[in-house]
């Protein structure tokens, strides 16, 4: 017996929000040492208390997804800056009440829930096509956007036909 086997790489797309995010991390905490040279030393400490701030923040501007989808089992990755990888999902599609196209007809009831917890692994840019997947997340429900290509998509058809919906 074969294994469905597919993994995708989506690359989100900046905003604006995480542009001033980092630029304007890295202005301030340029003002602040030079604040610090100039004016007076004990502005040198907020420097580098932002410095560090902007070690652990800056990363998260710059993100990737990783898909891998193995015999029924969605995991999502995420990649910060290339450099750090962070298992954050872990979606069963036999576990899933459904799985189709987030503006679809299907999702109606979803969309219109306004207690659903909502996980946005996509790109963010709305015109790919996205998906949202709801599963139990705990007691309470939650709906997983992902932006599958067409392999990965008709695998998670195939591993759940009842259950996945391309339309």
């Amino acid at each position: 017996m074969s294994d469905l086997y597919s993994e995708l790489l989506v690359k989100k797309e900046r905003t604006a929000k995480d542009m001033l995010v980092k630029y304007g991390l890295i202005v301030l905490t340029a003002l602040v040492a030079a604040a610090g040279l100039l004016i007076t030393p004990i502005l040198l400490i907020g420097a580098i208390a932002l410095g560090i701030a902007c070690y652990f923040i800056i990363p998260g501007t710059d993100l990737e997804f990783e898909y891998l989808f193995v015999n029924g089992e969605l995991d999502i990755d995420k990649i910060m800056a290339k450099t750090k990888r962070k298992k954050v999902k872990n979606v069963k599609l036999q576990e899933a009440d459904l799985m189709a196209p987030v503006n679809s007809h299907r999702m109606d009831y979803y969309n219109s829930n306004q207690k659903l917890k909502v996980l946005d692994f996509s790109s963010g840019n709305p015109e790919h096509k996205r998906y949202a997947i709801i599963v139990k997340d705990g007691a309470d429900l939650c709906k997983v956007i992902i932006e599958p290509d067409e392999a990965l998509a008709n695998s998670m058809r195939n591993c759940a036909p009842s259950k996945v919906f391309l339309d």
